[in-house]
């Protein structure tokens, strides 16, 4: 974690070289980023030089990784300033960057072995099919003895309420269908 910007750079160097994402425009940005806000790092003449189109963008980005990694510790910081600005995704995939993220990060902390784990139902799924046709069961109890009182539309008829417009009209038919009666 106390690793030099020079370091981390030194290690995420061969991360940069292959990564796909760090195409010619990205590479090109991120000179003329350094060219323009950091002069005394990358002068006019090196820039022109890590630009030239006729080198592959691979061979550019190695090239301007082994300047910036011989320029010192603050030139690979306004580096990591300049990735960070323009290619966010890159900047949080390097490897120094997780693993710093990884030990930092107090989200990232597993819960400890002897802590106890909480299950709401640790009994499996036959005693919650069990309460399930328990409960089915008596509803059915209460609405069939309901029916036998009253008729049993009043039931039917609120249970009709939460549905769509032909499901409660085919529910409310039934329920009044004088033919069952």
């Amino acid at each position: 974690m106390g690793d030099s910007f020079h370091d981390q750079l030194l290690e995420d160097s061969r991360f940069l070289r292959t990564d796909r994402r760090l195409d010619t425009e990205l590479v090109d940005k991120l000179i003329l980023q350094l060219n323009r806000i950091y002069p005394q790092i990358l002068t006019d003449k090196e820039a022109t030089k890590f630009r030239d189109l006729d080198v592959p963008t691979c061979v550019r980005l190695a090239e301007l990784l082994a300047h910036l990694q011989g320029k010192g510790d603050e030139a690979c910081r306004e580096f990591y300033r300049a990735l960070h600005l323009h290619v966010e995704e890159v900047y949080f995939s390097l490897p120094t960057r997780l693993r710093l993220r990884d030990s930092v990060d107090p989200f990232t902390i597993k819960a400890s072995p002897t802590q106890p784990r909480y299950v709401l139902n640790d009994r499996g799924p036959l005693f919650f099919l069990g309460c399930f046709g328990v409960a089915v069961g008596m509803a059915l109890l209460y609405y069939y003895g309901e029916a036998k009182v009253t008729g049993g539309s009043r039931a039917l008829g609120m249970a009709a309420l939460g549905l769509g417009r032909r499901a409660r009209e085919v529910l409310i038919w039934y329920a009044e269908d004088p033919i069952r009666k």
